[in-house]
C-alpha cells in the first residue's frame, strides 16, 4: 500500500510551507502552525539512520551549527511530491578540526537531539577543514514522498 500523490504533496506542503491541508482532521483540515517557524538543516559524517535523531553522527567541526530554513515557499519549493531548498544553505565556516560530510538532515530543533524528519546523502561529499564554509546549493536538499 502506498500514499496517493495528493496526500504526499499536501503533507510536504504542510511540513515545509506551513500550508493547511483541507478535508483531513477537524472541519477546516490539518492547519499549519500559528507561526511558520523554521526547520533546521544539519550535516552528518555518516547516515544518521532510520532511528537517528538530529545529533546522530552530526558534524562536530569547530564553529559548526545547524542552519534554520523558514517553513515557507521562500525556504522550500514543493512540487510533484518532492521538496528542495529554495536558496543556498550556508553553514558556519570551520575554525578548527576536519571531517567529511556525507549526509544532511532536516529536523525540528536548532540544537540537541531533536526530531529528524528527513535525511539524505550529499553528492558530492563535502571535505571540511579550517577555513572551509560548507554550502548546499539550491535544490541540493532533495526530499520525496512516495
Amino acid at each position: 500500500m502506498s500514499k496517493t500523490n495528493t496526500w504526499e504533496n499536501e503533507l510536504l506542503l504542510l511540513l515545509f510551507n506551513n500550508t493547511a491541508m483541507t478535508g483531513v482532521g477537524d472541519a477546516p483540515g490539518l492547519l499549519g502552525s500559528a507561526l511558520s517557524g523554521n526547520l533546521y538543516v544539519s550535516l552528518h559524517t555518516v547516515d544518521p539512520g532510520e532511528a537517528g535523531s538530529q545529533n546522530t553522527n552530526e558534524a562536530t567541526y569547530a564553529a559548526y551549527a545547524r542552519v534554520a530554513v523558514a517553513r515557507t515557499s521562500g525556504g522550500w519549493t514543493v512540487a510533484a511530491n518532492a521538496v528542495s531548498n529554495t536558496a543556498v544553505v550556508t553553514f558556519p565556516q570551520c575554525s578548527g578540526g576536519s571531517s567529511t560530510i556525507t549526509h544532511f538532515g532536516i529536523g525540528t530543533e536548532a540544537s540537541g537531539a531533536g526530531k529528524l524528519l528527513y535525511k539524505g546523502e550529499l553528492t558530492p561529499n563535502i571535505a571540511i577543514t579550517t577555513g572551509i564554509t560548507p554550502q548546499i546549493p539550491v535544490g541540493g536538499l532533495d526530499v520525496t514522498e512516495d
